[in-house]
């Protein structure tokens, strides 16, 4: 059982999800988590009214059952493969952290400042989440995908798009990081 609770080696995960996508490719499918609100929201009947949910749903079910596997995966993988001393985050990013009033890890995956029950009734805690959501969701459909179905799909399968939203991605995330972060959490 040690080999599932410990972290795996970046080339073991990146051998795994290569060959998931040539199984995915060879089966003329592409891989991605976003598109399922999609399948979802088609689902329900609401393309009678919105053009966009105008599809065939069907041909996307099969996506489903990745995201139940990430949501059983997930459990099962915090509730009974997870050890509390295999999160380990530089010392130097729990430094800027605390700098900026968010928790250490301590073997947690999410800080508790942001993602606790008790952070809920912070007004500015809850701003924040429902901006960030709002700007996730907002940004996966402007980008035709999220980051998982540009990353792996779409880098795997030459699309330039990907490439570019990839690197906005990034750049994104930088930008976040080193000046928006530090705005919002100033002491």
């Amino acid at each position: 059982m040690e080999i599932f609770s410990a972290t795996w080696h970046w080339a073991i995960s990146g051998f795994l999800i290569g060959m998931v996508m040539l199984i995915l490719i060879y089966f003329g499918k592409g891989f991605g988590m976003s598109s399922n609100l999609r399948t979802l929201c088609s689902m329900t009947g609401v393309g009678k009214k919105v053009a966009f949910f105008q599809w065939d749903w069907k041909s996307q079910q099969w996506n489903l059952v990745v995201v139940l596997g990430a949501m059983v995966g997930g459990y099962l993988a915090v509730h009974f493969l997870s050890a509390p001393d295999n999160v380990a985050i530089n010392p130097n990013t729990i430094l800027k952290l605390q700098k900026l009033g968010i928790d250490a890890p301590n073997g947690k995956l999410l800080p508790h400042t942001l993602f606790d029950i008790s952070a809920l009734q912070q007004p500015k805690i809850i701003a924040f989440l429902l901006i960030g959501g709002f700007l996730i969701g907002f940004g996966s459909r402007y980008a035709g995908g999220c980051t998982s179905g540009h990353a792996i799909t779409g880098l795997s399968t030459f699309q330039g798009q990907s490439l570019k939203a990839v690197v906005g991605f990034f750049i994104g995330g930088l930008l976040m990081t080193h000046f928006i972060l530090p705005l919002l959490f100033r002491s």
